[in-house]
């Protein structure tokens, strides 16, 4: 008998209940984290943070639950220092930013700066607001954050064994590396940049699968509100697939006029108008970009015309004007351009005035 409990006992160490194979293995801890993944960036970031869409109260609950067991997060703190940081983007009082902080502190200790912030209590009060504060969230997600992550470390050895601390680890590890980590720190410091919004964030890969679509990260800095994170049609956000799915399948509200927006373009207007400016004034960092590529391609354009960038911003810079000031502001800029010397302004100038929302 005790040959054979001894024998039992040495199967479910090295196999657990399931004596899954190593790729069974690695299946699963890939899906799990990438569940834990999609849970960080609908929930937590796309619908809590920036409000972009509204979840089906089981989708919600089904998020806050795995959360519970995979991160051991807590709603209201990850909105709040997520919420600081957009409001106090690149400076001295953003939670995490490389910027100012060095990538080095980012890539190996911002777990330490994310947990320092969601530790005070004026953060927590001013940015925290709207949050879940239902009896579950009041009575065990909150008070309780630690015991899930020990729930679901019960879990993986019961279902793989001793290998099962592995993969546990590895689920624990998922969010620090690779939000804290890569999100928070390259995200501000390394990639490319397909906007100019006042803030150093980038996309570090235009095709956002392995972190639920956060890749695109200076899209998202651009539209902080939208629930969609690609932009160009060679930008992939998985995260976006995902609530399409849910939204298809009626369980997510998205908010389409918080989406990016698209432009198409309509030859028979030559005369900058109100609709011109409603296109530059939703697609200024954009053409902000562009003016900025122009000016270091051709910098001659910069003595043909020295103030164009800055009379093109005051474009939306001046929220006190109205509108009829701006669209006479337009003109006149769109005038200047035409008349300049400088090619590559006169192309970019006639481009604009050709272009029109599109409807979401």
């Amino acid at each position: 008998m005790d040959n054979v409990l001894h024998g039992a006992l040495v199967d479910w160490l090295t196999g657990g209940f399931t004596a899954a194979s190593w790729w069974q293995i690695v299946s699963y801890t890939l899906v799990t984290t990438h569940i834990t993944i999609s849970a960080v960036t609908i929930f937590l970031h796309r619908a809590q943070a920036h409000r972009a869409l509204m979840l089906h109260p089981n989708v919600s609950h089904f998020f806050r639950a795995w959360l519970w067991l995979g991160t051991g997060m807590v709603t209201k703190e990850f909105v709040a220092v997520h919420r600081k940081h957009h409001a106090k983007v690149d400076t001295e009082y953003d939670p995490h930013s490389p910027q100012t902080r060095g990538i080095k502190a980012l890539l190996l200790t911002g777990v330490e700066l994310y947990r320092a912030e969601a530790a005070r209590s004026e953060t927590l009060e001013r940015y925290g607001h709207s949050t879940p504060d239902d009896w579950i969230e009041r009575k065990l997600y909150t008070p309780w954050s630690k015991w899930g992550v020990a729930v679901m470390l019960i879990l993986d050895i019961i279902l793989f064994g001793v290998i099962g601390l592995t993969v546990w680890a590895v689920q624990m590890l998922w969010i620090p590396v690779m939000a804290t980590g890569i999100i928070n720190g390259l995200g501000h410091w390394w990639g490319y940049r397909s906007f100019d919004p006042p803030d150093a964030s980038t996309n570090i890969t235009p095709w956002g699968i392995i972190i639920g679509g956060e890749e695109l990260h200076n899209n998202h800095h651009t539209y902080p509100t939208s629930a969609k994170f690609s932009v160009h049609p060679w930008e992939f956000d998985i995260g976006w697939c995902y609530i399409s799915l849910l939204s298809a399948l009626g369980w997510v509200r998205v908010r389409v006029d918080r989406l990016p927006p698209r432009v198409v373009s309509d030859p028979q207007y030559r005369v900058p108008d109100g609709e011109t400016l409603a296109v530059i004034q939703a697609l200024r960092f954009r053409f902000l970009r562009e003016l900025r590529q122009l000016e270091r391609r051709h910098p001659q354009s910069v003595s043909d015309w020295p103030g164009a960038q800055e009379s093109f911003r005051s474009l939306w810079a001046d929220q006190s004007a109205e509108k009829s000031v701006l669209i006479n502001r337009l003109q006149n800029w769109h005038a200047q351009a035409m008349e300049s010397g400088s090619t590559g302004l006169r192309n970019f100038a006639t481009n604009l005035v050709k272009l029109r929302l599109k409807p979401s």
